[in-house]
């Protein structure tokens, strides 16, 4: 994966690191039937209430159709490689044996041309998806499903894989380790995609200045220490002040770090060999 460093004509160039699409990409147009608009919310839910704060006024994008199931059990081959202002991975168009087009996640290393399947069992081959259960121990892969038939939902973004470590002692589950470094187990029977995803070097850009943020949807973020007291907890004061509190507030007053966000009760927390931070 190749990426550009620009000349530092300007601060805002000096530090810019971005991915060289034109070296990995084979089309900028998209495929037509699959794509439809989508509203900007700008962070804001039915009702027009602020729920995420710092959103809006990003570019205007069209929101491209991932089939992140594969239920389609014909031979399918590789006809682009795409950029999608979606998400961090490339997309690729597919067409199977019937005329049927699709759009996938891009592995790592597939090319145009290439042939690849979905079924319950198949070659171990970047691209193909299958059941875990049927997938060898030390196996990477990605776009995993967490219920079966619900479509992949792990292992989504750039660069990013898991690897299957082999069945429990119940032969009911599968374990696998995520990217983030967590130990889970997986019914046998949710579907995955071999390979890592595409974009690896996607951590190494480098935006470089303000402007690329506010086309991502990025506002800008205030400091509480700047605003009043009746803005933000860490407000007010003469000149610059610490915080006051044992520990860093929201702006409505509750802690901040180091707070555990995890439901205790959640029912998938018994799945979790090992959690990420390695306890």
């Amino acid at each position: 994966m190749a990426v550009k460093y620009i000349k530092a004509r300007s601060k805002g160039r000096r530090t810019t690191v971005l991915v060289d699409y034109k070296k990995h990409l084979t089309t900028d147009t998209p495929e037509k039937s699959l794509i439809h608009s989508i509203h900007n919310q700008s962070g804001r839910n039915n009702r027009g209430v602020i729920t995420t704060r710092h959103q809006g006024g990003r570019q205007k994008r069209q929101y491209r159709e991932i089939d992140f199931s594969r239920k389609n059990p014909l031979k399918a081959t590789i006809k682009t490689i795409e950029y999608d202002p979606n998400r961090t991975a490339f997309i690729s168009l597919i067409v199977y044996e019937n005329g049927t087009k699709s759009y996938i996640l891009t592995p790592q290393g597939i090319k145009i041309g290439d042939e690849i399947i979905s079924a319950d069992k198949v070659d171990i081959k970047v691209g193909n998806a299958m059941l875990l259960k049927n997938i060898p121990e030390g196996t990477f892969v990605h776009n995993i499903e967490i219920m079966p038939h619900k479509g992949g939902q792990l292992v989504r973004s750039a660069g990013s894989s898991a690897q299957v470590l082999g069945k429990d002692e119940t032969g009911k589950y599968m374990i696998v380790k995520l990217s983030s470094g967590e130990v889970r187990k997986i019914l046998n029977d949710c579907r995955a995609t071999i390979g890592a995803v595409s974009n690896e070097n996607h951590n190494l850009v480098n935006l470089g200045k303000a402007g690329r943020s506010r086309k991502l949807g990025i506002r800008p973020t205030v400091r509480g220490s700047a605003m009043n007291p009746n803005d933000h907890p860490h407000g007010g004061g003469e000149g610059r002040q610490p915080v006051g509190y044992d520990a860093p507030r929201t702006p409505w007053g509750k802690r901040h770090m180091g707070v555990k966000t995890r439901r205790y009760k959640k029912s998938s927390t018994a799945l979790i060999i090992r959690r990420r931070n390695g306890k």
